[in-house]
């Protein structure tokens, strides 16, 4: 069994920006809090995890400005 091959839209670099800053703030933020000198102050792990795969979706994610077949997606 192959697995399908997952191709990123080309055309939305908005929504993809958008998500990898996401992604990245929000797992410093995590990592921060979760590697301090506090031992009080933990990331909540159950809450980080929900947003980082909403944020996910924006990598899959078309800008609005473009069409279907600006980005290569085949009616």
């Amino acid at each position: 069994m192959t697995m399908p091959k997952v191709r990123m839209p080309s055309g939305s670099w908005k929504t993809t920006a958008a998500g990898v800053a996401g992604i990245v703030g929000l797992l410093m933020m995590a990592f921060q809090a979760q590697f301090d000198e506090d031992p009080k102050t933990v990331a909540e792990w159950w809450m980080i995890v929900p947003v980082v795969i909403s944020q996910i979706g924006l990598l899959f994610a078309r800008d609005n400005d473009k069409s279907s077949e600006q980005v290569g997606v085949k009616p």
